[in-house]
């Protein structure tokens, strides 16, 4: 019934004025859809139809009339509302036309009460209770779903004078009822058996807790204070990690600290919107520190995660950077980081975090970060094993903390004062939201919620309707949004910034620093509550707001840093809300949330952040349309699967793409994702596999160049490259490479041409290309060069060796060794320990070449890796015999020979080299002599000038050990000329050395 809205008298229907008050009666506001979980009731008669053949049809009538009053009664008092009557059965809701914070504890009573008042009546009945979301304010005021279908099968289920529970219900009163487990129903259209409970009673009040504030964590802010000050007396940097619940109080806690604390503060927020927004954390935080790094090549590494710049920069580049810039921020005094709900964190952030705490040195810095302890599942060893480091958790209030946060809060009589004390076992959040529900209530006697969730969509129900409206197309945005998006969102309402204001004033939100340009921003006071506003809107509302939200920040987010990640998110949301409402596929939607996740997923590959390009490959697949493979997605998912760590997950998803893409009978897919699959086998499982992967990229080759497509011949022509250097045929490799490189500039993601110049230098490199050229070409390339191709500097250190300038060679790998330490770039130290070992042989520093060669393999070998391995064994053995240790030297050659394939040629040269000198060692000349002609041979058919010069050294050692002299000297004479040809002054002065001595 309608009431007054000045008196809340009750109202007859169609009433103009207030019959108590005389005020007049505003027109009932339009009936708005939204989405509310609630508690549904079914109550029916059992053995109707023997209680109507036994009853004279008049009482029948009467009895029934009885029955459906005193059910509706009953329902009634305890919040409900009766749906209607179907039969002799009654449907009941608890939640419409208002949420209570107990619903499903309301309904539970009626339904023990039901049941007691049944056999009153002389009436056998059987009820049942689910709870579940559904729809409302449509014309049906109930929109029928799976949470009514459920209700209604449980009290079928039901035997009489029983009452069955779903579990969705028993979770929201587990503590306050007597319930026991029933057989589980089977159900039609569900794949499993659905669990029901037989309610016996109901034994108690709510004692649940969930989340807020800040009365008491003496120890908490003991420790924090111990560690600033070890930080500011030791200028070192601390991890300070606070764990807890949504709401026990971690940003009170931090608040408190921070106060008034003497240094600098500043913050970043890691944001939910799932794989690929890996950098928001960071730019909101150097953003707000306002600097940058003194450092040019830090300076440019900014400019790239903060937007400012179309270079591509690796995210442990960017990890070295933020520290750098952080290192620097703390010179004149102690700087505070403080990174907020960090168990959303994507996993190359957290890398990023323990970066800083690992390696900074010699600076004042404080990294505070709040989790929930969900951060532990997805990091066990998060601040593990770390000097400077402390995980404190949070746990709940004491009974007295409690007591005196209430006081403090509100005045309250002691019997609500103990009632809220139990509900809220120690927790701070509910604490403050059961007392404003209480103040809003206007000092109203209120049942104590079961859940912070049921109590927070309470509290909204009691807004007004346009204040609920923008604080819904708020939270679409996030935690924090912004007043022009909510504008945009709600074009009806004029009123907006007075909305606002009044959401602030009643804490719902805070005033927050805007991201975009020229704007308002603010932020939901918790989480949660952000969560029940956006839960309350039907899907088919939010995807509306999430398609008019994109358009909004396209226009006027261009400037943030991570906006195809955020643009992605909101319309891939709203094409996944579109299908799981089984509307009609919208393509133009689809696409458009593809090609935003897509270009997300390139920024990823280009700033070698792996594990965000496995979460976007991965939210690509569903937006291809059925019946398509995208073969760059599904490449790029098998890259950074392997390029993670462990290569077996790479190769695993790479079978399983070959057989999708087959199934789609799309040929172009196939023969990419073969030829993918052919390169990783080549890394993980060599054997044969070239000589195969060479017959089939051949085999395609002509396939593909009808076709036309560029990705397809650019893989193709890469592979064939990856395949001629591993034979050891350099002018195949450098032939195939320029093919690749011309169709790699031609596709939209740089990280594709990356991939095809190391092959490109190499070849240039081992090949007859002078010295002088090698350092042109590396003057030419390096300026414009991905960040994703750090090599440059190993290469240009290589180069430089052979021109005779040590000093400066040993400077650059020195600082090449120091970078990649430095930025814990792991992988790439391994995979350049073949470069570094060249140069420190150039330099007389053998130690460290067989240091960094060993290091590498035992790295490759943890991963699973073999193709590079197995080069960097026989190397380790030509290092370990020139250091004179023959019998490692034998080990290693024996482990190459294991792993290298037949048609490796990079690992058999320096595996017949070190083969040669290691037989010649042990007095078998004819077999030394023999190895050593052959890896002359194989040398000089490959094109490799460099291993056929070394070649012929390891030959002459052979005769020398042989007693053949001269025949040595021809041997050296020969590597020296090669060394000329080539320009590689160093070697070849090393050499003519030798020929003096042989002669001599």
């Amino acid at each position: 019934m309608p009431t007054c809205a000045s008196c809340g008298h009750e109202l007859p229907e169609g009433a103009k004025f207030c019959l108590e008050c005389g005020a007049p009666v505003a027109p009932a506001a339009a009936s708005r859809e939204q989405r509310k979980t609630v508690t549904i009731l079914f109550c029916d008669v059992a053995d109707s139809t023997a209680l109507g053949e036994s009853t004279d049809p008049e009482a029948l009538r009467a009895l029934l009339a009885r029955y459906f009053q005193r059910m509706k009664e009953m329902v009634e008092r305890h919040g409900g509302s009766v749906e209607k009557f179907i039969g002799d059965a009654v449907m009941a809701v608890f939640g419409v036309p208002v949420v209570h914070e107990d619903d499903a504890l309301r309904a539970c009573r009626a339904a023990i009460e039901m049941r007691e008042a049944l056999p009153e009546l002389g009436i056998c009945g059987r009820i049942g209770l689910n709870t579940g979301e559904v729809v409302t304010g449509t014309e049906e005021r109930l929109a029928t779903g799976d949470a009514v279908n459920v209700a209604a099968r449980l009290e079928q289920a039901a035997e009489p004078g029983e009452v069955l529970i779903g579990e969705s219900t028993l979770r929201l009163v587990a503590e306050v009822v007597d319930a026991e487990p029933f057989e589980p129903l089977a159900l039609k259209g569900k794949t499993e058996p659905v669990p029901a409970y037989r309610l016996a009673a109901v034994t108690a009040e709510p004692t649940r807790r969930n989340a807020a504030p800040m009365i008491g964590r003496t120890r908490q802010q003991r420790l924090l204070a111990d560690a600033f000050a070890n930080v500011v007396d030791d200028r070192a940097c601390h991890l300070f990690t606070v764990l807890g619940a949504a709401g026990v109080g971690k940003s009170r806690l931090a608040a408190e600290f921070l106060g008034g604390l003497g240094a600098t503060v500043v913050r970043g927020r890691c944001l939910s919107y799932g794989e690929g927004v890996t950098l928001w954390p960071v730019v909101e935080a150097l953003q707000e520190l306002g600097m940058r790094p003194e450092d040019e090549q830090a300076a440019a590494a900014i400019a790239s995660a903060l937007g400012e710049s179309d270079v591509a920069v690796p995210t442990d580049e960017i990890a070295w950077a933020v520290r750098k810039t952080f290192e620097q921020a703390a010179r004149d005094g102690p700087l505070v980081v403080v990174w907020d709900d960090l168990h959303w964190a994507e996993p190359s952030f957290l890398d990023l975090v323990e970066h800083v705490a690992d390696w900074s040195r010699g600076a004042p810095i404080l990294l505070l970060c709040m989790a929930r302890p969900e951060l532990l599942d997805r990091r066990p060893a998060w601040s593990g094993g770390k000097l400077n480091a402390t995980t404190v958790l949070l746990e709940p209030l004491s009974a007295e903390e409690t007591d005196e946060l209430i006081a403090s809060l509100a005045p309250v009589d002691p019997a609500l004062r103990a009632r809220v004390r139990e509900a809220a076992e120690g927790n701070p959040l509910f604490v403050e939201e059961m007392l404003a529900l209480v103040q809003d209530s206007g000092g109203g006697d209120i049942a104590v919620p079961p859940t912070i969730q049921a109590l927070l969509a309470a509290r909204l129900d009691q807004l007004d309707a346009p204040e609920r409206a923008v604080l819904e197309r708020g939270a679409v945005e996030g935690k924090v949004f912004h007043r022009g998006a909510v504008e945009a969102l709600a074009p009806e309402e004029r009123q907006v910034a007075q909305r606002l204001l009044a959401l602030v004033r009643k804490e719902l939100v805070r005033p927050d620093e805007a991201t975009v340009v020229g704007d308002d921003a603010f932020r939901f006071r918790h989480l949660l509550i952000r969560d029940a506003a956006y839960d309350a809107l039907p899907k088919a509302v939010r995807i509306d707001l999430h398609r008019r939200f994109a358009a909004w920040l396209e226009l006027r987010g261009s400037g943030l840093a991570e906006l195809d990640e955020i643009l992605g998110h909101h319309l891939e949301q709203a094409w996944r809300y579109l299908r799981e409402l089984g509307q009609p596929d919208d393509p133009e939607l689809r696409d458009a949330a593809h090609t935003r996740l897509r270009s997300a997923l390139w920024r990823a590959m280009n700033r070698r952040d792996y594990p965000a390009a496995v979460g976007l490959a991965e939210r690509l697949r569903p937006l291809t349309p059925e019946g398509t493979f995208d073969v760059g997605v599904e490449i790029d998912r098998v890259d950074a699967l392997a390029l993670s760590g462990d290569m077996e997950p790479g190769w695993d998803a790479v079978q399983d793409a070959v057989a999708r893409a087959r199934a789609t009978g799309d040929r172009l897919a196939e023969i990419c994702m073969l030829l993918e699959a052919g390169i990783w086998e080549g890394f993980l499982r060599p054997g044969p596999s070239f000589a195969r992967l060479d017959a089939l990229a051949r085999s395609v080759l002509p396939e593909l160049e009808a076709i036309g497509d560029d990705y397809g011949l650019y893989l193709v022509y890469w592979t064939l490259a990856h395949v001629a250097q591993n034979a050891g045929r350099v002018g195949d490799q450098l032939g195939f490479c320029k093919g690749s490189l011309a169709h790699a500039e031609r596709l939209p993601s740089r990280h594709y041409a990356d991939w095809v110049l190391p092959g490109l230098f190499g070849g240039h490199f081992w090949g007859a290309t002078p010295v002088d050229e090698l350092l042109a070409w590396l003057d030419e390339h390096e300026p414009g060069a991905s960040a994703h191709n750090n090599r440059f500097l190993l290469w240009r250190a290589g180069t430089v060796a052979m021109a005779g300038r040590a000093s400066e060679a040993a400077a650059l790998v020195t600082e090449l060794v120091s970078q990649l330490r430095d930025r814990g770039r792991l992988m790439e130290l391994a995979m350049g320990g073949q470069g570094m070992s060249w140069v420190y042989r150039r330099t007389g520093e053998l130690e460290r070449a067989a240091e960094v060669l060993a290091q590498s393999c035992a790295f490759l070998e943890e991963r699973g890796e073999r193709g590079i391995l197995s080069t960097d064994a026989a190397l380790s053995a030509e290092v370990l015999l020139d250091l004179g240790r023959a019998d490692e030297a034998e080990t290693w050659a024996a482990r190459a020979a294991e792993l290298g394939a037949p048609d490796d040629l990079i690992t058999r040269l320096p595996l017949r080299r070190a083969q040669a000198r290691l037989a010649a060692l042990r007095g078998w000349h004819a077999a030394g002599e023999a190895l050593g002609r052959e890896a002359v041979d194989a040398a000089v058919s490959s094109g490799r000038v460099l291993d056929e010069a070394q070649a012929h050294e390891a030959l002459a050692e052979v005769l020398e050990r042989a007693g053949k002299p001269d025949e040595a000297a021809a041997a050296l004479e020969q590597a020296a000329t090669l060394y000329a040809r080539k320009g590689d002054v160093a070697d070849e002065a090393r050499v003519r050395a030798r020929v003096v001595a042989a002669r001599a």
